[in-house]
């Protein structure tokens, strides 16, 4: 509840001067929530995807909190809606989101840093952060993100005499990726498949719409399972597969995953093991059907 006044003074600063000041009062609490999760998970590799969700579903909508914004921030309460409504989007899961953000709001490299070094010196455990940029369609959308990413990356590194390794990727999410990953390869040290939205964006399904239809789809045997449940290895798979082969084309030790709920459905995992996928990321409840799912895909494929 702390940080929800905090995020949307940052959306919704005009300057560059007042989203940094914004960021400043946010870092305390993300740094904080990565030294958790680098204390927790003791060493053992961690991927950070960066600030992904659409921008309207942070701004205010009640009255009370419009007005303590707008005083917060020096505004009136009419501007603070003006700017609430200009960040409505009407496609908001193909909007102002993933890798757009970054490219927009650059900011969010020194918590991870300051935390993974913190902890490292703390507890002692070799961290080698991953950061992770979404939704990139373009190479040269994700070497201006990455641009910035080692600019403050290497410069937490100078303040703190530090010399930690890190390592940046991208999520293969967007269809014009899968088709030029050997390109984008060339700026990634590893790709993770965010096949939720690399479904969406093949089928031209809405995830948030498609249960009010594919009903009907099932009954007509036009696809025979929900294909945000299982992965539909004939379509969207043949792009996975395509981008692994054209990644490892560009760099041969690139890392390749997939996250998303078809990380926890035992075909898709067994697909992910015959295409060379290196992991698979769920819901923490699926885990188990997972980890049985990877080692019969391991056993069926010697």
């Amino acid at each position: 509840a702390e940080r929800i006044p905090k995020i949307r003074k940052m959306i919704l600063s005009e300057t560059v001067a007042q989203r940094e000041e914004a960021l400043n009062e946010l870092i305390p609490f993300q740094k904080g929530d990565f030294k958790a999760m680098y204390k927790a998970l003791e060493g053992r590799p961690m991927t950070v995807r960066y600030l992904d969700p659409p921008l309207h579903e942070f701004v205010p909508t009640d009255p009370d909190d419009i007005k303590a914004l707008a005083d917060d921030m020096g505004m009136t309460v009419e501007d603070v809606k003006a700017k609430c409504a200009e960040l409505h989007e009407f496609n908001p899961m193909m909007g102002h989101r993933g890798c757009r953000l970054a490219v927009t709001y650059p900011e969010q490299t020194r918590a991870v840093m300051e935390a993974a070094i913190e902890i490292k010196e703390e507890c002692g455990y070799d961290i080698v952060p991953e950061i992770m940029i979404p939704l990139v369609g373009e190479k040269k959308e994700l070497k201006y993100v990455k641009d910035v990413v080692v600019e403050i990356a290497e410069l937490v590194k100078k303040e703190k005499n530090s010399d930690i390794q890190y390592h940046i990727g991208t999520m293969i999410e967007i269809p014009r990726a899968a088709l030029t990953a050997d390109k984008v390869a060339e700026e990634a040290d590893f790709f993770s498949f965010g096949t939720n939205d690399l479904t969406q964006m093949t089928f031209g399904f809405s995830r948030d719409d498609a249960g009010k239809f594919l009903d009907s789809y099932y009954k007509a045997k036009i696809y025979e399972s929900d294909p945000f449940a299982r992965l539909d290895q004939e379509g969207v798979g043949q792009l996975v597969k395509m981008a692994v082969e054209k990644g490892r084309s560009t760099k041969a030790d690139l890392k390749c995953g997939i996250c998303g709920e078809h990380g926890g459905d035992p075909s898709s995992v067994e697909f992910c093991h015959k295409i060379g996928l290196n992991y698979v990321s769920c819901s923490p409840f699926r885990v188990p059907i997972a980890r049985l799912a990877a080692a019969q895909a391991a056993l069926n494929n010697k």
